[in-house]
């Protein structure tokens, strides 16, 4: 008989864009300990979204150290820790792997036009088709253009371009490297070939050596830098696994490890995904599809505006209450005095562009049917069925290009509300099932850890270990009433859409120019 195995711990560390959380499980999953710690933007002037690099390394320090002091004594020894982080981000690094920029994040809208420019281009659907990513200025393919055009003195010092995740591996095991999820992010890597894309870099103006090595997320990189494992709290061996994005961790930290199995996430942003083990792609490039590894891909499409909405809803009637700010709990309070519909307000989500399914960044927000009667109770009630008509486009998208979808599983802060889930519901017309687990994209980033030593065999052995802990399904009596709606919020889309493009170039040309990088 062989020896017994021994009792292991695990962590997964979730870099976001507000704040760094780390969960500490044991090998059945069970939370053991929690950590958490926030950092702000550097820099948010116009359509510029920048953090610091150090504050953001710091934070991952102090949230792996706030898990471990409060699970206390832990059983066994550790198993490995995974580090997973938002998509989209990029940071510039000279030769001695000095930050030139901040981390330019997802909702950075600095590269509009490299963008537009492109995508009237006769290889644009050749690039969507090699690398998965709809042409569209989030991503960092066209940030590195735009250093490119605008700070050629930043381009031309520039050793290596890297996401947020690989500038932290690089600081705690010293290798350049990268999960193929988080490179698919980029719109640099070719989706098939899992290799950096010719026709991107070419674009770009970049080589495969300024661009970290890839590999599959269940890589063990080695063990972590002894100084930095000493600050964490952790033991000097202990394994550090190369792990995935945000994405996909929290689609497995949710159990949707299955291609009838969507995750609906909401927080800042958006998303609906599914796993699947083939790639596919939408004729009319409204989807994105990244590889995981060599025989998965994440398909689904993402929004810019979820719980960033309400935050501003917040932050708007806040700025005329300054004795007294009016806390979330009270707008969901004033959602529930509206009736479903919102009194036939409706509102068009786009405060800070679009992403799926039409990929537009000069689409703007819009209240359409504001009349006398309304009040601040339509206006929120208005704000979350705005999103969740959002939801719905992709929810269309992907049933058309995946085929049935059985199951929708939520995660996101919106679940802490019960009305803006409950909403979700009736305007999907589906079932939404919410996964008894706490911060399912750090759980998501454990599991690679323990797939890593063979604690778990596969995806499919994470379904076991997640289960529901409520079901909320459709108000009947609500259907009719969102099934109208939301054919009317298209139709002021398509309206508009010429206007929000004049919109956008008119806000463009009042933007100060006296922006600098680091």
């Amino acid at each position: 008989m062989g020896a017994e195995r021994v009792e292991s711990w695990y962590m997964g560390v979730d870099v976001g864009t507000g704040s760094c959380k780390c969960v500490l499980v044991d090998q059945g999953a069970r939370l053991l300990g929690l950590g958490s710690h926030e950092y702000a933007s550097q820099s948010s002037h116009g359509k510029w979204q920048e953090q610091d690099p150090e504050s953001i390394f710091q934070a991952m320090i102090a949230s792996v150290r706030a898990a471990l002091e409060q699970a206390g004594e832990l059983p066994g020894e550790a198993g490995g820790i995974s580090i997973g982080s938002a998509l989209h981000s990029l940071v510039a690094l000279d030769e001695n792997d000095r930050p030139l920029t901040g981390v330019i994040t997802w909702a950075d809208g600095r590269a509009v036009e490299q963008a537009q420019r492109i995508k009237s281009r006769p290889n644009s659907e050749a690039l969507y088709r090699r690398t998965g990513c709809p042409v569209h200025g989030m991503y960092p393919l066209y940030k590195i253009i735009w250093l490119r055009e605008q700070r050629p003195e930043v381009f031309a010092k520039a050793a290596r371009f890297a996401s947020v995740k690989e500038y932290i591996l690089a600081r705690l095991c010293g290798r350049q490297i990268s999960d193929y999820n988080l490179a698919a992010g980029s719109g640099l890597l070719n989706a098939t070939s899992l290799d950096w894309d010719d026709l991107a870099l070419d674009l770009a103006g970049v080589k495969p050596a300024q661009l970290p090595e890839l590999a599959d997320p269940r890589q063990v990189l080695g063990k972590l830098k002894a100084e930095h494992a000493d600050r964490m709290g952790l033991p000097a061996g202990t394994p550090l696994v190369l792990g995935a994005s945000d994405a996909v961790n929290s689609s497995l930290g949710c159990g949707s490890v299955f291609p009838w199995r969507a995750t609906c996430n909401i927080g800042t942003s958006g998303a609906l995904r599914v796993l699947v083990e083939q790639p596919l792609l939408d004729e009319h490039a409204h989807s994105w599809c990244y590889p995981v590894d060599s025989g998965h891909w994440l398909v689904g499409g993402a929004i810019n505006n979820g719980g960033i909405t309400l935050s501003w809803l917040r932050k708007v009637i806040n700025q005329a209450t300054a004795d007294s700010h009016i806390p979330y709990e009270r707008f969901e309070q004033l959602a529930e005095g509206a009736e479903p519909g919102a009194g036939g307000l409706l509102f068009l989500p786009y405060l800070a562009g679009e992403r799926s399914p039409n990929w537009n960044l000069d689409a703007r927000g819009v209240f359409f049917g504001l009349s006398l009667e309304h009040d601040l109770r339509h206006l929120t009630r208005a704000v979350m069925e705005g999103v969740a008509f959002r939801m719905r486009s992709l929810n269309e998208m992907l049933l058309d290009l995946s085929g049935e979808l059985r199951e929708i599983r939520a995660s996101g802060g919106f679940v802490e509300s019960s009305l803006w889930v409950q909403i979700l519901s009736s305007v999907l017309g589906r079932t939404i099932d919410l996964p008894a687990v706490e911060e399912p994209a750090s759980l998501g980033t454990a599991f690679w850890a323990m797939m890593a030593d063979g604690t778990l065999g596969g995806y499919a052995d994470i379904d076991r270990l997640i289960g529901i802990r409520r079901r909320v399904s459709p108000v009947e009596v609500d259907l009719g009433t969102y099934d109208q709606l939301y054919v009317l919020y298209n139709q002021v889309y398509a309206a508009l859409a010429d206007s929000f493009t004049h919109i956008a170039a008119f806000q463009r040309g009042m933007e100060p120019d006296n922006r600098s990088l680091k």
